[in-house]
Formats: structure tokens, sequence, C-alpha cells
């Protein structure tokens, strides 16, 4: 063997030697990577583990999936009831570009063949899909894909989307075997998350519950219930208007309240039925109803307008057919996910215990108002076995001893004193009547009330409640006749203030005494116009003058300011002193 040959011969070994030791170190290197990965891998599993807020744990997902592949960007859509996308969360587009873009997808293209067929998806290129739809205006370019699907136990909650892998490479199959891996793990931490929200919720519900039944038994006034109850129900589900339609014997909607957005729209609504409303449908039901756009829901024909820019609502009666209460509704703007079964699930829980505590509440009133009238009859019976048998004694006394008196002045005391008493005595006697007869079921309420009510009802049109004052026995001393007359007036004369009077004030006023019965009625308004209709007043002095009476009508105050109308009749006054049974 030559000297030349010898150098050759001995290279052999030293470059094969190189290239065993360039390949242990590539391998090496993708040890020490698939390790680096493995730990990434665990590390992203344990932190999307840790949290319980929903939110929170989703977002988490998306931005430990980008990392994990080494995409430029992510995205988590979540899969609603109607196999479209509920909700999606981006990561790597900035909000002002995602501003521009518009509105997020909803589950079609290239995310809706994951969503039709859950199984991982990696393309090399998005549009060369056939379900590829393309992408709005705004949009970044992307052209690698890979997707995989989120199930929580047997159920796909969602997917995963990853798209531009970085350095322009194409996602390989151990990226999908690492973002599979993270699925697996996402499922188990949206069950986690999901159960801890739902026993939250349940908490709140409960505990809204309890409220609401502690406040209906200590005496809170029901509409202040009622209105808490709707605000706490649009708090826990996160609705933007809460309404509660009141529901009366005959089914009648016999007003509203509500909170919220457009809540000005759904107040004070009376219809003799609750047909073509939403309440109807949960009527209907006789239980809960979910609507997926209540503003084109045809089954709302009764001034659907009120629904304008309303979607997604949810409605509960509240109360049972037997004994209901009313209907209880919450909406979401247009555009905001439908409400999710276990957002709604403890809804006809809650309702039903508010149905409850308001029958206790009403119970614990009638109970109440049977004590009450009890004790009424107990006053009533004293004041007539104690008080005015007494009284008639002394009077007979003080009579008796009147002719033995020969002093004019002090006889004429001792009348005046006998007089008096007698009329002590019609006071007392009219007072027990007023005890002893009670506005019950069928009987005819009393003038008092009846007058009560028409002021509130005049409350509506003249935009403030006017103020009252009764006086006198006005229960026992107006005859019905009268009565019905009295009412005329009153609601007459307010009528005609909330038209023309564009008052600020208006105050009335019934007197029963001297046997007379006054009415009068003032306002601090414009005053009476000269040239002005009259027939409404005309007929007031009419009514009055078939009784016996009067009425005018002039300014309220010295130089015209508001309108005082005075109208009184005579009333007849019972018998002198005597002691028969009241």
């Amino acid at each position: 063997m030559s000297a030349d040959a010898r150098p050759a011969q001995g290279g052999m070994p030293r470059l094969r030697l190189d290239q065993l030791l360039e390949e242990l170190q590539v391998r090496i290197d993708e040890v020490r990577g698939t390790r680096d990965r493995l730990n990434g891998l665990l590390e992203a599993v344990m932190s999307v583990g840790r949290e319980l807020d929903l939110p929170q744990v989703l977002h988490g997902i998306v931005e430990a999936a980008v990392v994990l592949v080494d995409a430029e960007y992510g995205a988590l859509g979540v899969i609603g009831d109607d196999r479209k996308l509920a909700e999606f969360l981006p990561v790597g587009i900035a909000d002002d570009l995602r501003a521009r873009i518009g509105d997020l997808p909803s589950g079609h293209g290239i995310l809706g063949e994951l969503i039709r067929h859950p199984e991982p998806l990696r393309l090399s290129e998005l549009s060369a899909h056939p379900a590829s739809y393309g992408f709005p205006a705004h949009h970044p370019p992307m052209r690698s894909f890979l997707g995989v699907p989120i199930r929580v136990r047997e159920d796909v909650f969602g997917n995963l989307y990853l798209t531009e892998k970085r350095g322009g490479l194409d996602f390989d199959e151990e990226d999908e075997a690492v973002l599979s891996t993270l699925a697996v793990a996402a499922g188990i931490a949206i069950e986690n998350a999901r159960l801890f929200e739902e026993v939250r919720v349940r908490e709140r519900w409960l505990s809204a519950s309890s409220d609401i039944t502690s406040a209906l038994l200590s005496g809170t006034p029901q509409d202040e219930v009622l209105e808490g109850m709707l605000e706490r129900a649009k708090d826990i589900t996160g609705a933007d208007m809460g309404v509660f339609y009141l529901i009366g014997p005959s089914g009648e909607l016999c007003g509203s309240m509500a909170l919220g957005d457009g809540a000005e729209a759904h107040r004070g609504i009376v219809l003799p039925s609750p047909a073509g409303t939403l309440a109807e449908a949960a009527l209907v039901r006789d239980g809960l109803i979910t609507v997926a756009d209540v503003e084109s829901d045809r089954r709302v024909t009764v001034q659907p307008e009120r629904w304008t820019g309303f979607g997604p609502a949810v409605a509960v009666t509240v109360g049972t057919k037997e004994k209901l209460s009313g209907v209880l509704i919450l909406a979401r703007r247009q555009g905001r996910p439908a409400f999710a079964t276990a957002e709604v699930a403890a809804l006809p829980g809650f309702a039903g215990q508010a149905a409850l505590a308001l029958e206790l509440a009403e119970r614990r009133r009638d109970a109440e108002q049977m004590s009450m009238l009890e004790d009424h009859d107990r006053i009533a019976r004293d004041l007539h076995d104690l008080a005015i048998q007494r009284l008639f004694a002394t009077g007979m006394t003080l009579q008796s001893a009147q002719r033995f008196v020969d002093h004019p002045e002090a006889s004429e005391r001792l009348a005046r004193a006998v007089d008096d008493l007698d009329a002590t005595i019609k006071i007392i006697r009219s007072t027990i009547f007023g005890l002893r007869d009670h506005d019950g079921p069928g009987t005819s309420p009393k003038l008092r009330s009846r007058t009560v009510q028409a002021v509130e009802a005049a409350s509506t049109a003249l935009g403030f409640a006017p103020a009252l004052r009764m006086e006198g026995l006005i229960d026992t001393d107006v005859p019905p006749e009268v009565a019905d007359e009295v009412l005329a007036v009153v609601g007459e004369a307010l009528t005609n203030i909330a038209r023309h009077a564009r008052a600020t004030r208006a105050d009335a006023s019934i007197v029963a005494a001297d046997s007379v019965l006054t009415v009068t009625v003032t306002d601090n308004g414009v005053g009476l116009p000269e040239d002005g209709r009259r027939s409404g007043l005309r007929n007031l002095a009419e009514r009055a003058r078939r009784l016996g009476g009067s009425m005018k009508v002039g300014p309220a105050a010295p130089g015209g300011a508001g309108t005082r109308l005075e109208w009184w009749v005579p009333l007849t006054s019972p018998s002198g002193l005597t002691a028969t049974d009241g």
C-alpha cells in the first residue's frame, strides 16, 4: 500500500464519525424539543385546570393552544343549541382590527365543516378546501389551518381553530397530537368550570328566593318585593330587560312592571286577555319557554313594536293555574347569546318559590285583616254597651234636672249640654256602624274607599297624586244616591284639571257637617278660560240642584290663578237622643 493512500483510508472513519455526531446532535435537539414541548403541554394542561371561572378557562385554552403549536392566530368557538357558533373567542387579532372586520363568524365555511364533522382537520391551504367561503374585508390572510373538537364527556362543546404556523410552515401530525391532548384537558376543565358555575348560580337563585320570602312575610309592600324579584332575576341571568305581567282572577293582564333597557314600553300594560303576547305562550305551556328571537316571534301580535331590538327571551309562569300571580319575562338585546339551559334551569323553581311567598303573604294579610275586624267588633260592642248607655243615662239625668233650675242662663247651659250629648251619641253610633260594616265580598264599597280609588285612578292622567281630605260621618250619613253623585263630581272635576288646567297640584275634600255635604276641588292651573266649553260643569250643577243643593266655580286664589269648584247638597239628619240599639 502506498503512502498516498493512507490519509484517504484514515479520513473515512473520521468522516463517518462527524456524520454520526451531527446526527446524534439532531436527535438530542429533537429529544430536547420534544421534552420542552411536553413540559409546555403539561404546563398548559395544569394552567387551564386551575381556573373555575368559565370565560377565563376558555380564554386560557386558546392562548395555551397558540403557544403550543406556534401559531399566529387562534380561536375557540362554542357551539350553541342550534348547531351554530354561540360564542367565538379569537386570539392574535387586535381589537381595532376585529372591529373593522365586523360581525364574528356564526359557523359557516371551514368553521362549519368542523361543527358538522367533529374530527381533527389539518390543511396546508385553507382556500383549497371545498367548504372554504373566503374571508371578509380587512381580515388578515391565513393559509395553514389546524382544528380539533373539544368534547365535554360525549358532547361536543366547541372547537379549537389555529391558523398560520409561524415560519411559513405547515401544521404536522405532532401539532395535531399536541392540540388533541390539550382539547381533552380543556374538556375536563370546561366541565369543572360548568359545574362550579351551576352551583354558584343555584346558590344565587336560592338566596334570591329566601330574600323575597323574608321581605313578603316581614310586611314589605308587594310591589316593592316584585320589583326586587325582577331585578334579581335580571341580574342572575344577565338579561338586558325584565318584565312582570300581573294576571287578574279572570286571566286578564291587569298591570305590569319592567326594569332595564327599553322598560318604559312595557310598564303599566292592561289588556282584557293575554292573547297575542309572550305571556300567553308561557301560560299555554304552563311553565318555562325560551324564544330565539322575540322581535320576530309570530306569537307576539299585540304591540309587537315593544320588542324591537330584542332577541333571546325566556318566560315563566309565577304560580299555578288555580292561583296564578303573573308571568316573568327576561330578554336580551339582539346579537347576544341565547339563554343557556344552565342559566335558566333554576328559574321555574325560583318562580314557584316566589308564588308560594306571595300566597303566604296574602294569607298573612287576610289573617291580619280578620284580627283587625275582630278588634273593630270588640270596640263597637264596648262603645255600645258602655259609652252610649252612660252618655244616654247622663243626658236623661240632665233633662230631668233641667226643670228644677230656675236661672235662665243655667237652664240654657243644661240644654246645650243635653244637645252636645245627643250629638256625641250620634257620632258614636255612626262610628259603631263604620266599625261593624266592613267592605267584604258581595257588599258595596263605602264612599271613603270609592273616593280613594277614584282619586288614585285620576293620578295617571294628571301625572301626579291629588291631595284628598275627608271629614265627618261620610260612610253613614251620606245616602247611596248622593254618594254616587259625589263620585261623579270628584271624577269630572279631576278629569277637567287633567285636560285643561296644566296644573301641578290638585286638592279634593269631602266634608259632612251640620247636615250638609260639601265637595271642594281646587288646582293651581291656568284657571277657567272665558270662552271654554262648560257642559261638564253644567251637568255637575244640575246634579246639585236635583238634590236641593248648589255649585259655584271660580278662581282658587286672588288674581284668577287656579280654579276652585265647590259643590254642596243637604243631608237628612237622624232623629234626636235615643238609646235604641245601633
